[in-house]
């Protein structure tokens, strides 16, 4: 199915606010927003998780983590992009950045929980392991980090659901680099 990339000029009237919005926080608006901004309702949806998930109290590197083990669980090439290239400019080693997007977990013990834990809560629909949320427990995760990481997963598979729908939206510019598949 294919969704036009729209702007705030060709948005309707209810997302162009949001979009302007997106545009100041970002200083572009994502592809994958300018697809969905034809629904306000979506697109509200879209900035309320995506606000929810970029607080000061959630860790960027786990975040970013579960986002790409949710794009990849998913097969979500927009998502796998986006992660990868902010886990990058986070300092992730280069080496566990691709390790993931291979679907393999990273070397360090607690960035390899939360990616499995992430994996998990995707593929098991919430019906997570009781070893896998053992394991995110002995690597100092808290019950409270792993809603956060259900938060995160809950944006990533959204994300993934459109990008699957429009047939992949565009990669932006900045992601190209990273682009999965």
């Amino acid at each position: 199915m294919h969704f036009p990339i729209l702007t705030s000029d060709s948005a309707p009237e209810a997302s162009r606010p949001i979009l302007d919005g997106i545009a100041t926080e970002l200083g572009f608006v994502p592809n994958l927003a300018a697809t969905i901004a034809a629904s306000p309702t979506l697109l509200a949806g879209f900035d309320g998780l995506r606000r929810a998930v970029g607080g000061d109290s959630f860790d960027p590197v786990h975040r970013e983590i579960a986002g790409v083990a949710v794009g990849v669980a998913v097969d979500n090439a927009y998502g796998v992009a986006f992660h990868s290239t902010v886990l990058g400019m986070l300092g992730v080693d280069p080496e566990d950045i691709k390790a993931m997007r291979d679907g393999t977990e990273p070397r360090e013990e607690v960035h390899a929980a939360v990616y499995a834990f992430a994996r998990a809560l995707v593929i098991e629909r919430g019906a997570v392991p009781e070893a896998v949320i053992r394991r995110a427990h002995d690597a100092g995760l808290q019950p409270a980090d792993l809603l956060q990481l259900v938060t995160e997963c809950a944006f990533a598979t959204f994300v993934g659901l459109v990008d699957n729908l429009a047939g992949r939206v565009e990669l932006d510019e900045p992601l190209r680099p990273q682009a999965w598949k």
